[in-house]
């Protein structure tokens, strides 16, 4: 193929939405960390990790992993300041907004905000 048409049909792949469609079909990977309100409770600690236990009921979670800190060695870019993380893996952008904005996750926030005082997310696709 031509430079000239490889141009031509990467621009029309383009404007067709092909690559924006490729795009959104790598897998995608959800990580929040949770602070606690009460960090030294292990009710409060017991009651998220149960609530984030019921996010499983959302089909387009392909796997979870919920946890705590583990005692590995204390390292200047470790940060153990959270105290409840979760990791969702879902099959592409469009699974992780149905997780977003299923019932089960919104009830979630909903019952389960007050025990948190602040939460970060990082969302990640495939390099």
């Amino acid at each position: 193929m031509k430079r000239r048409q490889f141009i031509a049909s990467a621009g029309l792949l383009a404007s067709t939405g092909t690559v924006a469609k490729a795009a959104a079909k790598k897998p995608l990977l959800h990580h929040v960390f949770f602070w606690l309100n009460n960090p030294n409770s292990e009710e409060d600690k017991q009651q998220l990790i149960k609530g984030l236990k019921a996010l499983k009921g959302i089909p387009t979670i392909k796997e979870i992993h919920i946890g705590t800190l583990a005692s590995t060695e204390k390292r200047e870019v470790v940060d153990t300041s959270w105290d409840v993380s979760e990791l969702m893996f879902f099959d592409d952008e469009a699974g992780q907004k149905v997780y977003q904005d299923h019932p089960i996750h919104v009830d979630f926030v909903k019952n389960y905000a007050h025990l948190w005082k602040k939460v970060i997310v990082y969302d990640s696709v495939d390099a």
